[in-house]
């Protein structure tokens, strides 16, 4: 078995729209900073696991964003193994 860290990024999908992205470019532009002209949010997780290798805890993470970390409905997610 080998350690793997694994780092997750998670942003709704395009067609879902995003309140608390808009509220985060509205206080933008309430501070000055008027050259925002868009706002996603997201959850970012970095976990730490056991694998025998890369493509293994590959899998493994995905099964654990699709089993509770995403939701495969309004949520996409991007990962970084190393």
């Amino acid at each position: 078995m080998k350690t793997f860290n694994a780092k997750i990024n998670v942003t709704l999908k395009k067609s879902v729209l995003d309140p608390q992205g808009k509220t985060i470019l509205e206080a933008l532009h309430s501070l000055g900073f008027q050259d925002a002209s868009d706002v996603r949010a997201g959850k970012h997780f970095e976990l730490t696991l056991n694998a025998n290798n890369e493509i293994d805890a590959q899998n493994r993470v995905k099964e654990m964003c699709d089993k509770l970390l995403v939701n495969p409905v309004i949520e996409q997610y991007e990962i970084s193994i190393s």
